[in-house]
């Protein structure tokens, strides 16, 4: 039986943003697909991406490296931000996963384990994970990538993005040979000097725009739909949803739609969200609820089993972010297990 809330994911798409970011960047795209690939299924984008040639993946947790490790096979590099510590050292080693160190007891924990292939980090600014650019380590066996990460790299007149861009140029000189990768999302529009060798773009490569906002050159990638379960009239001053969220100035038609914040629809969304439903954007109506969300349908042709676009292609992951006041990787990744994923070109 079909879920009254879906989430299809276009591979399709997918794929023609790597190639985007490829084309504008001039160097090896090597994804980011933590966090399941922002909610949309870290498998099924990965197999799609190696596909289309990436070969490098980036997650944030050893258990997620090891889940990818048993999907994609040894083939591909896969690098964990975390690092190395706790009990990770032995999870990284059983899944040939390649920890980025962010401190010197991250360093020695993987020594202690045997070393190997790994990476690290260099805080340039975010004051996040890595070292300090004075506390940068020297060259040792086994290092094959020095990365950092900007902090306002979707702000592109930003002065601190070139601040970051120059302080990581200055490190690296002393990592001849290993692989260079500063650029996220952002960062790949800024211009060729931020590439350096590599970049890691995720939220661009699954629809999100490279400033927080629609744009032409990224393709939407997720689109969360939902059923319609009833169509009913709403009187003049009565009231829709918890705590008479909205008052009815006249009379209306309204739909309650099967997505809510169980679903991933933000409860935040509510004053502000809107929808896409028989070919209009149309507004909410009071509060989000937990299985369900009601929509201004007045004048519309809707019925029951229609379908709702929360966000997609008629509703842009960027635009539905604003409207939650919050940023599209959010309203990605809270999508819930409860909503099955559907994919296309896989």
């Amino acid at each position: 039986m079909p879920s009254p809330a879906l989430l299809s994911v276009d591979l399709n798409a997918l794929a023609r943003n790597f190639h985007t970011l490829e084309a504008v960047t001039g160097v090896p795209v090597h994804p980011v697909v933590k966090a399941d690939a922002y909610g949309l299924g870290a498998e099924a984008c990965a197999k799609r991406l190696m596909a289309e040639g990436a070969r490098t993946f980036f997650v944030a947790r050893a258990g997620e490296g090891a889940a990818l490790r048993t999907a994609l096979g040894p083939e591909p590099v896969l690098y964990v931000l975390d690092g190395c510590h706790g009990e990770a050292a032995g999870l990284l080693k059983a899944a040939d996963l390649r920890p980025v160190l962010n401190q010197p007891a991250q360093m020695k924990a993987w020594a202690e384990a045997g070393g190997g292939a790994c990476g690290i980090q260099i805080d340039t600014g975010l004051n996040r994970l890595g070292f300090r650019p004075e506390d940068a380590p020297e060259a040792f066996d086994g290092l094959s990538l020095v990365m950092s990460h900007l902090a306002c790299g979707d702000e592109p007149d930003q002065p601190m993005n070139r601040r970051q861009r120059d302080r990581f140029a200055g490190v690296v000189e002393r990592y001849p040979g290993v692989t260079r990768s500063f650029a996220n999302s952002g960062g790949c529009f800024l211009g060729p000097d931020f590439a350096f060798d590599a970049v890691r773009p995720g939220v661009c490569l699954y629809g999100g725009g490279p400033e927080g906002r629609p744009d032409e050159r990224i393709a939407p990638v997720a689109a969360l739909t939902a059923e319609v379960l009833l169509v009913r009239d709403v009187r003049a001053g009565e009231s829709v949803g918890y705590s008479r969220g909205f008052v009815a100035e006249r009379p209306m038609r309204a739909a309650v739609v099967a997505a809510g914040y169980a679903d991933g629809v933000l409860r935040a969304y509510g004053p502000r969200g809107a929808v896409w439903v028989a070919g209009e954007t149309r507004p909410l109506l009071g509060r989000i609820s937990m299985d369900v969300c009601t929509v201004d349908v007045t004048g519309l042709e809707v019925a029951v089993g229609d379908r709702v676009e929360l966000f997609g292609a008629h509703r842009p992951i960027d635009a539905a972010a604003a409207a939650a006041g919050t940023i599209s990787y959010e309203l990605l990744t809270a999508v819930t297990v409860r909503v099955p994923r559907a994919y296309v070109g896989q």
